[in-house]
Parts: structure tokens; sequence; C-alpha cells
């Protein structure tokens, strides 16, 4: 596969994973406002703090490695056999994981008052078994990413999140008392479906003769089971040096919830608020920023040889990933400014017709405000880790695990002391520092990569003087609009009062993008060719 087919395979299947994670975000956000009507704020702290953290710490310890090794240029001459046997190994190695991890949940922290919060015991065991259950799928999931079968992933995901809430609207309406069985049933259906999607495509899949046309390495299902020759041991090795990394990222990643978990800094009551508030103010990360951060780690993979000097690699490809990291950079960074700059001004009025008086009182709308300035940074991070990671050496990997190490020391010590003094608060600002260090370490790492070339990617940094001007003069007005109808009781004034709100906002948001289309014209050049596929094709 070229290099531009690559470019256009991780654009298309960047552009499929921003719908799909737009549909998961819109579904997860719809279904917690709809469960805030029937459940209590502590059932929803317990189950999006507690158990999904025990979900998502088994099932990312157990493949993030596996994934990274499997997906990087170490197989761009692999033998598929020993890369499906390394892949099943993800499997014995959640089950290890799973008991370690249920054994803390059961018996070293906290269980909430079962007079409140029944079942508790029993869901710690379902969401542990759910989380094996999608790990079986993983031999498929990577065969399917590293050929780009984008339509498998949008639709097995996309029946799997309906299912899931499907599941939990009926059991809540219907069976509120169940608690934590309702949200243990629903994640272990979401799980079911996602395996079954897979082994029913492959099974359709394999031995067709589309599968023979495109040369794909597997012909018969029993192939997907381990067999000779067992593993490539350059490849497990890596695998190796990922692990290290993927458990101090998931710390990072997911520190405020094992700070909250296991420091009971706050109680499940303030753990289901933040959580919410938590997911809103990240949506557009989760739903933007992720899927191109994994689409195009794919790209920067497969076009770059890993740990290979700028200088002895072929020059059409290091220009080719020189220029899209630039174009990249600049995305994320332009809608990092626009969400921090507009958060400010509507973090009140978005909480209050979200959730009420429950999120828009309180700390609610500091906290989304200081989320929208954490979007910013996590944006030009997930882009500047997705260069450094598919542009690392073995030996590079492992000196950044110890860099990692630092970093998860002292989020944790400041999540904990900032959480202490400022509540919830406190765990975004220690975030927003961690993130900071990470995206100096990693400019640092491009700056010295590129150091040699011709090529300067950072730039993309850099935005358009008019488009700071247009940002600046954004602010200054949105700022002023949040006081004036503040003072003048918009959320208490009628839906008339907050269209007027809501319009100046839009207004503000249309000049800020006329003036980024004029003046960033290769950016938008990228977007419609690169991350528009089907808009491109409609005008070619």
């Amino acid at each position: 596969m070229s290099s531009e087919d690559v470019l256009k395979s991780a654009s298309t299947l960047a552009s499929y994973n921003v719908l799909l994670q737009v549909m998961f975000r819109v579904l997860t956000f719809l279904l917690n406002a709809f469960t805030l009507r029937f459940v209590s704020k502590e059932l929803i702290g317990v189950v999006n703090v507690r158990l999904m953290l025990l979900y998502s710490t088994l099932v990312f310890l157990s493949r993030e490695a596996f994934r990274r090794a499997c997906l990087s240029s170490e197989g761009a001459g692999r033998n598929w056999r020993q890369v499906i046997n390394l892949l099943w190994l993800t499997f014995p190695v959640g089950c290890v994981w799973g008991v370690l991890l249920v054994c803390v949940w059961w018996w070293v922290l906290q269980a909430p008052d079962p007079q409140s919060i029944p079942h508790y015991v029993p869901a710690v065991g379902l969401f542990c078994l759910a989380a094996l259950t999608e790990l079986l799928a993983e031999p498929l999931w990577v065969l399917a990413h590293a050929h780009m079968f984008v339509r498998l992933k949008v639709i097995a995901e996309s029946l799997a999140m309906i299912a899931k809430c499907l599941v939990t609207v009926v059991m809540v309406v219907s069976a509120p008392q169940w608690g934590l069985y309702i949200f243990s049933a629903a994640q272990c259906v979401y799980a079911g479906f996602l395996l079954l999607c897979y082994v029913l495509y492959f099974i359709h899949f394999l031995g067709s003769e589309e599968a023979e046309s495109k040369l794909f390495p597997v012909s018969h299902i029993t192939d997907l089971l381990p067999s000779r020759p067992l593993l490539n041991w350059k490849l497990t090795t890596l695998t190796w040096s990922f692990f290290k990394q993927s458990f101090l990222k998931q710390i990072l990643t997911e520190g405020e919830r094992y700070v909250m978990t296991f420091l009971n800094v706050l109680n499940f009551g303030d753990q289901g608020v933040y959580d919410i508030i938590n997911n809103l103010g990240s949506m557009v990360a989760r739903f933007l920023f992720l899927p191109i951060e994994e689409s195009f780690y794919v790209f920067f993979a497969k076009v770059l040889e890993r740990g290979r000097d700028v200088r002895h690699q072929k020059q059409e490809e290091v220009s080719m990933a020189a220029e899209v990291l630039e174009c990249l950079l600049k995305l994320v960074l332009l809608i990092g400014l626009i969400i921090a700059v507009f958060g400010y001004a509507y973090s009140h009025l978005a909480l209050d017709i979200y959730g009420g008086e429950l999120l828009s009182s309180g700390a609610g709308p500091a906290l989304l405000r200081c989320y929208s300035c954490y979007v910013l940074l996590l944006a030009i991070n997930g882009v500047t880790e997705c260069f450094v990671f598919a542009a690392m050496s073995k030996e590079e990997v492992d000196r950044y695990n110890l860099v990692m190490l630092g970093l998860s020391a002292s989020f944790l010590l400041l999540s904990y002391w900032l959480t202490w003094m400022l509540g919830g608060i406190g765990f975004v600002l220690a975030n927003c520092c961690n993130m900071a260090l990470r995206i100096i370490h990693s400019i640092v790492y491009i700056h010295g990569y590129f150091l040699q070339s011709e090529y300067t990617p950072l730039w993309g940094l850099r935005p358009h003087s008019a488009v700071i001007i247009a940002l600046g003069v954004t602010n200054f007005n949105l700022i002023c609009n949040h006081f004036v109808f503040q003072s003048m009781f918009c959320c208490d004034g009628g839906w008339l009062l907050r269209l007027v709100h809501v319009a100046v906002g839009a207004v503000c948001l249309l000049g800020v993008v006329v003036t980024v289309f004029f003046t960033e014209t290769r950016l938008v050049q990228f977007v419609r060719t690169q991350l528009l596929p089907k808009y491109s094709k409609k005008h070619t």
C-alpha cells in the first residue's frame, strides 16, 4: 500500500471514527440526561466512576500494548499467524488482571452503602465478565484496523452502543429498583454485541471473492486460532515496552478516577456530578480528537520507519508526514481555542439546560469552564503524542516510560493536594499541568526529529494573526455578553433570552469560522481532501 493510499485510508478512518464517536457521545449524553430523572446521583457515581474504572483499566492494560505493537511499522513484513498468536495473549492477560482488580474492588475499596446502592459485589463480577468478553474480539479488531475495514468498526460499535442504550432505558423505566444490575447487564450486552458483529463479519468475509481479491492474509476462520509458528520475539519485546508505557498512561488518563476511588476525596454523589460534567466537558475531545489520534497513528506508523533518522528515510514519505502533522496541529489548535473561548460564556447555560439546578448550581459551571481550557491541551497533546509514539524506537519508548513514571507520581500527588483545596476543579487543574508537561516533551522530540531536515511541522501551532485577532475580539464580546445576560437572569428568564444568548454566540462563531476559511487556506484544503473525503468526491 503506497503512502498516498495509507493517508487516504487513515483519513477515511478518521472521518468515520469521528462520526461514530459523535453518535456515541450523543447517545451517552442523552442517556445520562434521561437516567438523571430516574436514579440517584450516588448510583451514577458508583457506575460511571467506580465500575467503569474497573472496566477501562482491565481492557486498557490487557490490550493497548498489543494494539500499539501489532499496528506499528515493525510488522511491515509481518507473519500474520504470529501476530494473531500474540493478540490471543490479551485474553489470558485480561484474566490475570481481572482476578487482581476484582479482588481489589471487592475487598480493598470501600463498598457503597448496601441499603442505598445494593448489588455491588455481583456488579463488579459482571463488569469484569463484560471486559473479558470484549477482549475476545481483539485479534479480529486488529485485523480489521490494519486492513482499514472502516465500515465494520462503525457498524459493530454502533449496534453495540444502541443495544446498550436500549437495555439501560427499558430497565431503568421498568425496574429501577434493580440498581447496579441494570448497568451491569447493559455493559455485558455491549461487549457481547461487539464480539458477535466481528465474528459474523469474518465468517462471511473469509474465503469470499472480495478477500481473495484483496490478498487477505487469512483464508479460513480456523486460521484465526493460535497455531505455529508461535511468536515474533521482536514484536513481543516491543509489546512489553508498550505495556510498561500503557500502565503509566492509564494512570495519567484516568488519574482523577483513581484518586477519587482509592483516596475517597469526594463522596459518591459528588463523584456522580463530577463525572457528568467531565463527560460533558470532554465530549469534543472524545468524539473528535481521539479518533483523529487513533487513525493518524496508523498513518504515521506505516509511513515512517520506527527509530530511524529522518535523513535515512524516504524523503517523499517524510515530507508527507511533516505536512500532515502540521495541518493536524493547526486543526486541533484552532478547534481547541474556539472551545476555550466559547466555553467560558456558555458553561452555565449548558449545564442548566442539561441537568437543571443539580448541575448549574455550585461549582458546576466553574468546573466546565476549566474543562474548556483543558480541552485545548488535550487536543494538542493527542496529535503530538500520536506522532511521537509512531516515530520512537524501542529504546526511546523505554526511556519515555521513565518520564511517564515521573508524570504519574507528580499527577497523583498534585491531584490529591489540589482536590483537597479546591474540590473537583483540582482534578482539572492537575490534568492541565500534566498535559502541558507531556506536550512540552513531545514538542522537544518533534523539533529534534526534524531538526536536520527542511521541514518545520511545529509551525502548525502558530495560527494566522487574523485568526488570533478574531478570537480575541470574540472572547471580549462573549465575556460582556455573559455578564449582561447573567444580570438579566438569563437562565430564569425563559427560552427567549436563552435563544438570544445563543444567537449572539452563533454570530461570533460564524465570524471566526469565516476568518479561518479565508486565512488558513492550506488547512481548509487538507480538511476538504483528507478528513472529508465524501465532500471532496462530490466536488471533483
